[in-house]
């Protein structure tokens, strides 16, 4: 490193411990975010070097990241994007790519999905042509099970995504059975649940396709940015095609005839010897991530371990000092797993002598941000009313999560100090009211 370099990057330590606010917390005046990115000197440090290195697109500390990342998951390849939505959008289109021959979903064919989540998890599959088939989730975990996947199963369903809700897992070691029994292809959307494991093994390794968001709510953060990881070398490579472009060349941007037969392809109905760098295979897009967020992120997966640490104290403290509240339903782990909590959902007993949106408005009058579990039943929503979709049961829990349910933070950047005001705040406000 030069010194004038070292010079800048110690400027910028200084400047970060400048910026940081050492004002006390005052209850019912200082915010109380439900989510947020915790970012220390090592984060500012590393995007200003990848700026005064001028990184500006994808390079060494995009792949170093994907490695990294890879071998934390357990999976073989990892490949970066430009958000989470994305990762969805590249995992279950690269299910419908010609490569995989008789195994590749068309359009009309059927997906099992929940009702109760993000819409990105569903989008990819009306994006393709393909149909959603909604299942309902129990109340406390806010996850289907694996009976209800395994009734939703029809003739037509060839595929099965589902996101880990909350950072709480699924049954994903039975749903991942049941794909493998029907050959069906499997999805995790893993991108509330990094660091979470069901049965001893981490969520995002059982199927077939794992996608995590970098968005700076979730467990780590680039600002923006996500991931798609599989250990299935077929389908890295068909991830890596429709994320660059849709172009058939390995290569990385500025690497050329790496292959030594870069002008020997012969495709399509191109001329023999058409240059390899620019034959497409898919019709694709550009979701690639940059430097600048790849280099936060190795910062950021540094501390990914505490990170995942500091969001089960805070969920244990919230849950044991919320014990026996009357007329709230408090979240549960799903029976085998070890959740890594995104966030601590409540539901409002609808028999309660008060309403979710008085107790919610209670906290936010008080800065205790609350969010709602995303899109409680999706299909009650103006974009899906008129998509095509099946439902299969009864969707009572997720209409219940739809009137009744709420979530506040967790997120490491919350002190006890503020999670006992929160707590105090619900039982303030449940005395009160009943």
């Amino acid at each position: 490193m030069s010194g004038h370099k070292a010079l800048v990057l110690d400027e910028v330590r200084k400047y970060h411990l400048e910026q940081q606010d050492s004002r006390d917390f005052v209850p019912g005046t200082t915010e109380i975010w439900p989510s947020g990115a915790v970012l220390d000197e090592d984060d500012r440090v590393a995007l200003v070097e990848a700026a005064l290195e001028m990184r500006i697109a994808a390079g060494a500390s995009s792949r170093k990241f994907e490695s990294r990342f890879a071998r934390k998951l357990k999976r073989r390849k990892a490949h970066l994007t430009n958000s989470g939505s994305s990762a969805n959008l590249l995992a279950v289109t690269a299910l419908t790519s010609h490569l995989l021959d008789d195994r590749r979903l068309r359009p009309g064919d059927e997906v099992i999905t929940v009702a109760a989540g993000f819409p990105t998890t569903v989008n990819p599959i009306l994006q393709n042509g393909l149909i959603p088939v909604f299942v309902d989730v129990d109340l406390r975990t806010y996850n289907t099970t694996a009976r209800r996947v395994e009734q939703a199963i029809g003739p037509k369903t060839r595929a099965i995504i589902i996101a880990h809700a909350l950072g709480n897992p699924f049954e994903v070691a039975e749903i991942a059975q049941l794909a493998e029994q029907h050959d069906l292809f499997l999805i995790e959307d893993n991108c509330d649940a990094v660091g979470a494991t069901y049965q001893g093994q981490l969520t995002g390794s059982f199927g077939d396709l794992a996608t995590v968001s970098f968005y700076p709510a979730h467990h780590l953060t680039m600002g923006e940015g996500g991931c798609v990881l599989t250990s299935n070398l077929a389908l890295a490579r068909i991830v890596e095609s429709l994320r660059d472009w849709g172009r058939d060349c390995w290569c990385e941007p500025g690497e050329s005839n790496k292959c030594l037969k870069r002008f020997k392809y012969q495709m399509g109905t191109l001329p023999d010897g058409y240059d390899h760098k620019y034959i497409f295979s898919h019709v694709g897009y550009n979701l690639k991530a940059t430097d600048l967020q790849a280099a936060l992120g190795l910062t950021q997966l540094a501390k990914l371990d505490g990170f995942v640490e500091a969001r089960k104290r805070n969920w244990r403290r919230l849950r044991d000092g919320l014990e026996g509240v009357p007329h709230l339903v408090l979240p549960e782990a799903t029976a085998g797993s070890d959740p890594s909590w995104f966030g601590f959902v409540i539901t409002v007993d609808p028999q309660a002598p008060f309403s979710r949106a008085a107790l919610v408005a209670f906290l936010e009058d008080r800065k205790i941000g609350t969010r709602r579990l995303f899109a409680g039943n999706l299909t009650r929503h103006p974009a899906y009313i008129d998509q095509p979709h099946r439902v299969v049961g009864t969707l009572t829990n997720s209409d219940v999560i739809t009137e009744q349910t709420f979530w506040i933070g967790v997120y490491p950047g919350l002190t006890d100090e503020m999670l006992d005001y929160v707590i105090a705040s619900v039982k303030e406000f449940v005395g009160d009211n009943v």
